[in-house]
């Protein structure tokens, strides 16, 4: 009983800094309350982002203010065709010492930070992904045969441009499947868009301040995995990621008609942990459905292919998720 209440106190304090930090980072990035949401809900889980937008959105200015809030050391990378494993990972030089001796010594590249934006990820080639892509997983590098272990927190929101895919190189499907979520970054509405140009257009622009250290962070991605998880919130989890399985018995015939392939368990692990993060944020003690059907989409879309098919017929993955979502929760409802 004691640890129960325990729990509910932490929960609620918890609940009561996020909402602050919540409000200093719309401080300024300014009428993105749902991608705020989710950015957040990303570092919970301990996870990493996929930020989906056009240029001039403000994704770069959304990841400073995130590392000045949370108190993250960040670093930000531009990738491009040229660049190279090194110079993301870091790399041994040849040094001499002050006695004469020679030795190589380990220069740490800019991976060695809590807060990593990797600008436009898909411009780079695949070896310069795959080398970000397995620190991001792993949570080290090895270089010359040394295993050198990556700050604490560790997170990567990475960037990508929807409609200029000349010269770029797609992530492959078991890449995306390391971040968490797909965070899609749309226009402003149009009284947020005036508020945006009165706050970034004078002599001062407005500052956020941190909430967080990077130790309360790793304390709050702990408390979450401690969040209660109901029967119901976890069958509808279960049923909602196999129905998106094309050939599974729960799989409905357009899934079959049109996915190629589906998510796998890290979906529904991701999905699991985003839905305590999202209950927290929103200062409850347990996850719902509701946040079941709002996380669905950023956590499914980038783990599902369509088909050619489907494709030349103009279905696009977040409907399909949606149409699946409404069929399972339906479904869920009459039982």
């Amino acid at each position: 009983m004691e640890q129960a209440e325990n729990l509910v106190v932490g929960i609620e304090a918890l609940g009561a800094r996020l909402a602050e930090a919540g409000e200093s980072i719309t401080r300024r990035f300014i009428g993105q309350g749902q991608v705020v949401e989710l950015v957040l809900t990303t570092l919970l889980c301990g996870g990493h982002g996929l930020l989906i937008g056009l240029p001039g959105l403000g994704k770069t200015r959304l990841v400073e203010t995130l590392g000045t809030v949370m108190g993250m050391s960040e670093a930000r990378v531009q990738f491009t065709p040229d660049l190279m494993p090194a110079d993301i990972l870091g790399s041994e030089v040849l040094e001499s010492g002050a006695d004469g001796g020679r030795g190589f010594k380990f220069i740490e590249g800019p991976v060695f930070c809590q807060l990593l934006m990797a600008d436009e990820v898909n411009r780079a080639s695949p070896r310069t992904q795959s080398a970000l892509l397995q620190a991001m997983q792993e949570r080290s590098v090895t270089i010359a045969g040394q295993l050198h272990r990556l700050p604490e927190p560790f997170h990567v929101f990475a960037t990508q441009n929807p409609i200029e895919q000349e010269g770029t190189y797609p992530l492959p499907e078991a890449q995306l499947d390391r971040f968490l979520l797909r965070i899609d970054v749309d226009y402003p509405a149009r009284d947020a868009e005036r508020d945006i140009l009165l706050a970034t257009t004078g002599l001062d622009d407005a500052r956020s301040r941190r909430v967080f250290t990077a130790a309360e962070l790793l304390a709050a991605q702990k408390l979450v995995r401690r969040m209660p998880v109901g029967d119901s919130v976890m069958e509808l989890i279960l049923d909602l990621a196999r129905a998106c399985r094309p050939g599974a018995v729960e799989a409905p015939e357009f899934v079959n008609g049109s996915v190629s392939w589906g998510p796998g368990p890290r979906a529904t692990q991701a999905l699991m942990l985003s839905v305590r993060a999202r209950a927290l944020l929103k200062g409850r003690l347990a996850p719902s459905v509701e946040d079941v059907i709002e996380l669905a989409r950023p956590v499914l879309s980038h783990r599902m292919a369509l088909t050619f098919a489907a494709r030349a017929r103009g279905e696009s993955v977040g409907d399909l998720v949606g149409r699946v979502l409404e069929r399972v929760t339906r479904v869920e409802a009459v039982a």
